[in-house]
């Protein structure tokens, strides 16, 4: 399972990115409030946006991401509970490290709902430092960057 390729989602991915990210995150209703975010994206718009990468078969992690002029956003990281501990969010966090190297962006930028503090003890851990707190229309959100600067430019 660890060395899994990180690979493009296809159309075909789509249900198993659905059912990762369904997984990922409801057990976060409950404490947030709502649903979160990511469990309302268009799922197939963005794995035909070529914004989805997933690991697994069937899919047992992936991220979504956004390349934009500065900076590489890490829109959406999910593992599924029974991959948790496998070092699949490890190596899913160096590959977007690696991605924001090759497209040749000097950052990689996310946020993460205030109330799942499990993510504000492992961003760090990863070179990620928090940067503010703000609202976002519904949800309160840290954001982090990556602490790469120079170190992600090819």
């Amino acid at each position: 399972m660890a060395d899994e390729e990180i690979r493009p989602a296809g159309a075909a991915d789509v249900p198993g990115v659905a059912d990762v990210i369904d997984a990922a995150f409801r057990p976060y209703i409950a404490r947030i409030g709502q649903v979160p975010q990511p469990m309302e994206q268009d799922h197939a718009a963005n794995v035909a946006a070529g914004k989805v990468f997933v690991t697994g078969d069937p899919v047992t992690g992936l991220v979504v991401v956004e390349a934009f002029a500065d900076h590489l956003f890490l829109d959406t990281i999910a593992v599924h509970p029974t991959a948790h501990g496998g070092g699949v969010g490890r190596r899913l966090l160096r590959f977007v490290d690696a991605h924001a190297r090759a497209l040749g962006l000097p950052e990689v930028r996310l946020c993460t709902n205030a109330l799942m503090w499990e993510n504000q003890r492992i961003y760090p851990r990863y070179g990620y430092e928090r940067v503010e707190r703000r609202v976002d229309g519904h949800y309160d959100r840290i954001h982090y960057r990556s602490g790469c600067s120079e170190a992600c430019v090819s």
